[in-house]
């Protein structure tokens, strides 16, 4: 259809988890990585051989609309069991990035001279530890934060109980792990050519499912 269509570039998304969830203790999450690994050298392989240009664009965390299965996962565990369980202090560093800053670079993406033929990580423009990303879901319900620390044991108990309802049935023990991992990357490439400029994390009542 590409072809027929006559497509000179097509930009394309992937995902920084391709970076983040390699080597994870969750096979699921490794088969994800592997996944989109591949995905991309098909693409690329792809877009080469046909002599149209290509441009990946790996976005971090994304939230907005209330659509996501991030943040609007978070809100709706806040909204049904008034706390948010947490392991450790929870001091990893995330950088959440709104559905519409992510349009907004694929839309750039696919004018802007220099970006043919490349690959860009785009994050939101404000780094904050996972504890106050989550303390800003519980403000933006009108809530106190309750953020209930946890040990590693309990985690994989609640999962485990959790993944029987379909809603949760995508969470892992690894997900609590990663809480405090850093999980940050760096977008000067994107903002260079791509004239990408991220908001900072500000939830509306819009992003809330």
């Amino acid at each position: 259809m590409l072809e027929a269509s006559g497509a000179r570039r097509v930009v394309v998304l992937s995902s920084t988890s391709r970076f983040t969830k390699v080597g994870s203790g969750d096979t699921a999450e490794t088969a994800v990585a592997t996944r989109l690994i591949e995905a991309e050298d098909r693409f690329v392989a792809w877009a080469k051989s046909r002599g149209i240009e290509w441009v990946i664009l790996r976005p971090t965390l994304i939230y907005g609309l209330g659509r996501d299965k991030n943040i609007s996962e978070i809100a709706r565990f806040i909204r049904r069991f008034s706390f948010f369980p947490v392991l450790g202090r929870a001091q990893g560093l995330r950088q959440p990035i709104h559905a519409e800053d992510v349009a907004a670079a694929c839309f750039s993406a696919l004018q802007a001279p220099d970006a043919a033929n490349r690959a860009y990580n785009i994050s939101g423009g404000e780094t904050l530890t996972y504890r106050d990303m989550v303390a800003r879901v519980f403000a933006a319900l009108g809530r106190q934060p309750r953020l209930l620390t946890v040990p590693l044991w309990a985690f994989r108990l609640a999962v485990s109980v959790l993944r029987c309802l379909p809603r949760y049935r995508q969470w892992s023990a690894a997900m609590a792990e990663r809480m405090n991992r850093d999980l940050v990357f760096d977008y000067s490439d994107a903002a260079r050519d791509l004239s990408f400029k991220p908001r900072g994390f500000s939830l509306k009542a819009e992003d809330l499912p």
